[in-house]
């Protein structure tokens, strides 16, 4: 059994031992447009991860290799993931909206040995030529053909996956996941997602985000519960047929979705009898947001707050009042503290702001920064690890979220470096100073904006700036708004002063 202390792995956690205990059960449901769906039972998954594993073995991939997996929300993606760490590779999702220039630098940082690429083209296939490359077809070949390999003896804390996340710095920097994390996701499954073997849980995002990947798959699967992705066009309303459709009892996005449900959505044409509740993280949920979802469905939406290096730990429960404006209380077992912002690491009494910690005997935490070795060094306190954030505790044991104590700024549920964006925009020739930050421009909307002192010659108009962002940047960190400017603000000793930047309302 891998339940043993020296012997875990999260692959047969997820997927052998549910085929050995539910295995003609639906575990699997991937939706390809509102009205087309595959579906897997765990007996099938379990199955085809053991056959692409043994083809990964073939292959020449050993434990410890990192393996890129750059695909859509697709059969291939969640194959790729589970093969990987089944054999005690250390798997690397990679969103598809970076672009090439970008993954091509995270697979140089963290090692990488191979990547699945999914339904990628020659040209692709030629940038990625220093790595084994397997495509969609491999991949599908292999889990139908492959000699079925076992689960590796990993240990519990032996590296399962490693997400690329945005920090203090231009660079990206990996956060490493043990074997065990899965273990750590379940006070997040019962006192945030209030999730049973018998729910049906549809998550709206993409699975290379640690939040989807999370709720999405591995705590469904660790449950014994069925998973429903989509991979088709969106709009607003596709969320309300899908749930109406799979019957979902559980819904997960980020706030941003369900505003624009709310608003363009048409939830009276829809039967959301089978949802239970809605559950949201990535960004704060406004109490304004909360008060007209539940007047418009009738269903709780439960606020979690959390990070790469942890997913969630504090939140709101199934089945307990939510206290609007704060994402809830420490999930059972979490050892949360609030810690002085200049140091030390006495707990702060209720009422004061600090700094947001976990005891780093968390099971759900990291094992680290990849090759990081003095960012790793700054986020630890003590035994606290200390994320960014600034909270503070109420007298009853709630947490009240009072933004970030560093730059990061927040874009539809992704962490963003200013300084990555500023990096690229400072390489353009018509630029003479740049400055990024997150404005607000509208009620509970904000976006990444760049103010931009440009050069006498006038090559820096929006246009071109966009277009130069768009060939550096992922969609998701490029800014929505260029604002020219005479001069940038800063100190007196010449540090940009970010607040200082104009507002855009």
């Amino acid at each position: 059994m891998r339940t043993a202390n020296d012997s875990f792995n999260l692959a047969w956690h997820c997927l052998g031992r549910q085929a050995e205990k539910r295995g003609d059960k639906t575990a699997l449901i991937l939706c390809d447009g509102p009205d087309a769906s595959r579906s897997w039972t765990y007996g099938e998954l379990d199955l085809m991860v053991r056959r692409l594993a043994g083809g990964l073995i073939a292959s020449g991939l050993g434990q410890g290799d990192r393996v890129m997996i750059r695909a859509a929300n697709d059969i291939d993606f969640v194959l790729a993931f589970f093969a990987t760490t089944a054999i005690g590779c250390v798997a690397q999702p990679a969103s598809l909206l970076l672009t090439a220039e970008e993954a091509l630098a995270l697979a140089a940082d963290s090692g990488a040995a191979a990547i699945f690429l999914g339904e990628a083209d020659a040209s692709e296939r030629r940038l990625f030529s220093n790595l084994r490359v397997f495509d969609r077809k491999e991949t599908l070949r292999l889990a139908a053909e492959a000699a079925p390999a076992p689960y590796a003896q990993t240990a519990p804390d032996d590296p399962a996956y490693l997400v690329f996340t945005s920090g203090s710095t231009a660079k990206p920097k990996g956060v490493l996941h043990a074997q065990r994390v899965v273990i750590g996701r379940q006070p997040m499954a019962r006192d945030w997602l209030g999730l049973a073997e018998d729910d049906i849980l549809l998550h709206a995002g993409n699975l290379n985000w640690t939040y989807a990947l999370g709720v999405g798959v591995l705590d469904p699967f660790a449950c014994g519960a069925t998973g429903v992705l989509y991979a088709g066009p969106r709009d607003p309303s596709v969320w309300l047929k899908l749930i109406e459709e799979r019957r979902a009892t559980i819904f997960a996005a980020v706030p941003s979705l369900y505003r624009q449900i709310l608003k363009y959505g048409e939830l009276s044409r829809f039967d959301l009898s089978s949802l239970r509740h809605c559950v949201c993280a990535g960004e704060a949920l406004p109490p304004e947001l909360l008060a007209r979802w539940r007047e418009a469905t009738g269903t709780w939406l439960y606020e979690a707050l959390g990070m790469s290096e942890i997913s969630t730990y504090v939140s709101s429960r199934p089945g307990e009042p939510i206290r609007p404006g704060s994402p809830g209380r420490p999930q059972t077992g979490r050892r949360i503290a609030i810690l002085p912002i200049d140091g030390g690491t006495e707990p702060l009494p209720p009422r004061a702001v600090g700094l947001l910690a976990v005891h780093r005997s968390d099971p759900g935490l990291m094992l680290g920064y990849w090759n990081r070795s003095a960012e790793e060094a700054a986020a630890f306190r003590g035994e606290w690890f200390i994320g960014g954030d600034l909270a503070e505790f109420d007298d009853d044991g709630w947490i009240w979220y009072r933004g970030r104590n560093d730059d990061l700024m927040n874009a539809f549920g992704y962490r963003v470096s200013p300084l990555e964006v500023e990096k690229v925009l400072s390489a353009h020739p018509g630029v003479a100073d740049v400055a990024v930050a997150e404005r607000k421009v509208a009620d509970g909307v904000s976006v990444i904006a760049a103010f931009v002192v440009p050069r006498a010659d006038g090559t820096a108009d929006e246009g071109v700036l966009l277009a130069h962002c768009a060939e550096h940047l992922a969609a998701y960190k490029r800014p929505r708004a260029i604002v020219f400017v005479s001069e940038i603000a800063r100190t007196a000793n010449g540090k940009l002063s970010r607040k200082a930047l104009p507002q855009l309302i």
